[in-house]
């Protein structure tokens, strides 16, 4: 009897061995775009016994030309479960489990402990930083990969090589960039072919370390150029000055903010806000972050009310507007809007409102107070 996997099961130095080691491993895919939809149609089918999808982002018409698993009958829909759903359907010996969120500090250990190897597609620094952190304390093998324009590099970390050393990527890169030294999302394209033939490579990856098949690239960063169709490789050397930036405790990596190191956003206060709405009331936006159930209500004419989850797709509301103030209810969230919004709109003056929803009434209280 034909079994889905006999291809590989009949290849010399893999067979029946490697093929029950992908049945009893899992994976988990950070990401579910241009790098981690290729990637996940080839972990599914090659037999990943439990496969993980981490995304908090909806479909949008932009994300068709890269990422396969989605149709324009998707649009709108969540990443993570659409996928999942999908993949499910084609491959019924995997079981698939779908995170309809990001990947932040909350959530990054319970989620993360529940995989053997984690898949970075993610496309901002402050989640390469988290995931990168994370997997060091968990003691998880990670694949990393990453594009920009026509390039594309991969590698794995916190997986012994040949040698039996471990690199992470704070090895390459030991601090975040700054906010100037990061490309603009919006302005710069890329071709769809190039992260899908990196989403494959992560997933050969992948299965050589549940497997051992093969050499992996642990202790090598390897360079792709879609235009040259060249590949170099670059040795990683171990970094203590990066090393000792990492948490050392699950504790200290969840009260860690991982947002400000990437781009430091301005912050303002609520009677800042106000004096500034009261002055020039027609160039600014005030834009709550929140959940739509949360309260209280901010009653202030031409208040926005986006929630995180939704920003990306929805900042075009936001493109006529000089300046953009944001809260939340205490100030986390307006912070990590106030990153994303600094990407999009890197002209705009773009601030987080210090203390959020909580601090408002007490600032209106002392202004009544001192009249």
């Amino acid at each position: 009897m034909q079994s889905r996997f006999e291809r590989q099961v009949n290849l010399n130095g893999f067979g029946e061995e490697a093929q029950r080691k992908l049945r009893q491993s899992s994976v988990l895919v950070i990401g579910v775009g241009g790098l981690g939809c290729p990637a996940l149609q080839y972990l599914s089918a090659a037999g990943f016994g439990r496969v993980g999808l981490a995304d908090g982002d909806r479909v949008e018409i932009s994300n068709l030309n890269r990422q396969i698993l989605f149709s324009e009958g998707d649009l709108g829909k969540p990443k993570a479960s659409t996928a999942s759903r999908l993949l499910s359907h084609i491959h019924p010996d995997s079981s698939f489990i779908a995170f309809d969120e990001f990947i932040r500090t909350k959530n990054v250990v319970p989620i993360l402990s529940g995989f053997d190897i984690i898949l970075d597609g993610s496309d901002n620094f402050e989640t390469r930083y988290l995931i990168n952190d994370a997997c060091a304390l968990l003691g998880k093998a990670l694949v990393f990969g990453a594009v920009h324009q026509s390039e594309g590099q991969i590698s794995v970390f916190h997986h012994a090589d040949e040698k039996g050393r471990i690199f992470n990527y704070r090895d390459l890169h030991p601090d975040p960039p700054s906010r100037d030294q990061i490309p603009n999302c919006q302005q710069n394209g890329v071709l769809g072919v190039l992260p899908g033939t990196l989403g494959l490579m992560m997933a050969s990856e992948a299965i050589k370390i549940a497997t051992g098949y093969g050499k992996t690239l642990a202790g090598k960063m390897l360079y792709y150029n879609l235009q040259q169709t060249s590949f170099y490789e670059l040795e990683i050397g171990q970094n203590e000055k990066g090393r000792k930036k990492m948490p050392h405790t699950i504790q200290e990596l969840e009260s860690r903010d991982y947002n400000l190191p990437c781009i430091q956003s301005k912050e303002m206060d609520w009677a800042e806000v106000l004096k500034m709405w009261i002055d020039k009331p027609k160039v600014h936006v005030i834009l709550d972050v929140r959940d739509l159930h949360e309260k209280p209500e901010l009653e202030m004419a031409a208040c926005i009310r986006i929630p995180l989850q939704f920003l990306k797709e929805q900042a075009r509301l936001l493109a006529s507007a000089d300046t953009i103030l944001i809260f939340c209810q205490s100030g986390g969230r307006s912070r990590e809007a106030a990153a994303i919004l600094n990407r999009i709109f890197p002209d705009k003056n773009i601030f987080s409102i210090k203390g959020g929803i909580d601090a408002y009434a007490k600032t209106m209280k002392i202004q009544f107070d001192e009249r």
